[in-house]
């Protein structure tokens, strides 16, 4: 039996999630700002209650630890921007994309990205998967919609990792 590219993406997108659920069912609200080190990145209300990450345009060194708060606003500001990708759309700037204020939000936030991520790939063809993607790449990368979906579910799984470990830190802090 033969597997379209879009049934393995789909399916390697399942398994990403699948592990994803794991850690968003057990977020408690007070893990979502807890700073495992002295130098963090995390989420901070405006005076108008907006909530901003913490950001560099030039990466620090040393990197700071991001919050499990940063945590979800990033997936959820690069997930939005793969989604927009897909749909033909430009991504929405870093600047224009706030966190939701609190954890339950955030993880309903990731939750609708899932739906939405999910129907987008279900709606690809196999030509689709050709079409050039600019995201998160140079446009002049010759990369397609097929490498923005792999690099989705790298990606997920990568900052759903860099979440278990925080919430691992913060559980060994309490022992």
């Amino acid at each position: 039996m033969s597997t379209s590219r879009r049934d393995l993406l789909r399916w390697q997108f399942d398994l990403t999630w699948s592990l994803t659920e794991i850690h968003l069912d057990a977020l408690r609200p007070d893990e979502f700002l807890w700073e495992p080190a002295p130098l963090t990145w995390t989420v901070r209300p405006d005076a108008e209650g907006v909530w901003w990450p913490d950001w560099a345009e030039t990466e620090p060194d040393p990197i700071p630890v991001p919050t499990i708060g940063w945590l979800t606003w990033h997936i959820g500001w690069w997930w939005g921007a793969a989604v927009r990708d897909i749909e033909g759309k430009p991504p929405l700037a870093r600047e224009r994309v706030p966190w939701p204020g609190d954890g339950a939000a955030a993880i309903t936030w990731l939750r609708d990205l899932r739906a939405e991520w999910v129907r987008a790939l279900d709606e690809l063809t196999e030509t689709d998967l050709d079409r050039p993607s600019a995201h998160p790449w140079p446009a002049d990368a010759g990369l397609t919609v097929a490498h923005l979906a792999g690099w989705v579910n790298a990606e997920l799984m990568k900052n759903v990792a860099e979440i278990g470990q925080v919430r691992l830190l913060r559980a060994a802090s309490l022992a």
